[in-house]
């Protein structure tokens, strides 16, 4: 299998940029690279559909890589909850297989843009605002929790995401810290990636016309390249972090993710 130059320095810039700001705005990547990879792969002469499942695939599975290097640079500082990571675990495990074994695989590319632009949309709104829920409760048993973390796995499964912008306001508002819930969220992301890969990598094996380097919906070169670069350049933005004005950066990058909601709505609504 051989890689383009073009199509190395268009994966290596997006994995810069996810990267970058992953460690200065303490976001994911996902929102970020499911609407470029979709590009980059429709150029390549991928149909639409499939072009939006690939890019949500392939987003979550360089969730395996970035969560592995934020948590323990969490467990190091002492922040992770690992007694939530434990009770959640199980309940993400199960919500992110039905996701992606069922419900991905069955519902059409289109539906997935259209889900991943109001998923994207709201996000974007509640960065902008910077609204912290008020905490006002515990977290639930084990069932509440077994619950809440299948909701977390199911719906990161569908948009490519670590689950941050749900779980981590979940567990602030039930009376966890916010930078235990931040570590703890970034812990969670590992078991979420890891269910939802295997169940991309299963329920993609039958599709057709998969592009060259595919196992299952996931594209290997653009997981492979994005890894790498945004493994280098996450610590820079995290140091960046300590001397740029993040609050308004926050709100810019917010734009920024309006007008890519906009975009995979439209791709939803119009293929």
């Amino acid at each position: 299998m051989t890689i383009d130059p073009l199509l190395v320095a268009e994966l290596a810039l997006l994995g810069v940029g996810t990267g970058f700001l992953a460690g200065l705005l303490g976001i994911g990547g996902g929102m970020l690279m499911v609407p470029f990879i979709t590009i980059i792969l429709g150029h390549r002469g991928v149909s639409a559909d499939l072009a939006v499942k690939m890019a949500i695939a392939t987003s979550m599975s360089t969730i395996i890589f970035t969560s592995i290097s934020s948590v323990r640079a969490h467990h190091k500082r002492g922040a992770v909850r690992w007694d939530i990571v434990r009770r959640l675990a199980p309940g993400i495990v199960i919500g992110s297989l039905v996701g992606s074994l069922g419900v991905f695989a069955l519902l059409k590319g289109q539906v997935l843009a259209i889900v991943f632009g109001l998923f994207v949309g709201f996000s974007a709104t509640q960065m902008f605002r910077n609204k912290k829920p008020e905490p006002s409760r515990q977290m639930p048993g084990t069932a509440g929790q077994l619950a809440a973390g299948g909701s977390i796995g199911f719906v990161s499964g569908l948009v490519g995401a670590g689950g941050g912008f749900i779980s981590v306001p979940f567990m602030t508002w039930c009376n966890v810290a916010i930078h235990n819930a931040v570590a703890t969220s970034a812990a969670l992301g590992f078991p979420i990636a890891v269910a939802n890969v295997a169940g991309y990598v299963a329920s993609g094996r039958a599709v057709q016309n998969l592009p060259a380097g595919s196992l299952g919906y996931i594209w290997l070169p653009a997981l492979a390249v994005i890894a790498v670069f945004s493994f280098l350049t996450a610590p820079l933005g995290a140091k960046a972090a300590h001397s740029l004005p993040v609050a308004k950066l926050k709100r810019v990058f917010a734009s920024v993710l309006y007008a890519l909601a906009a975009y995979m709505l439209w791709k939803g609504l119009h293929g």
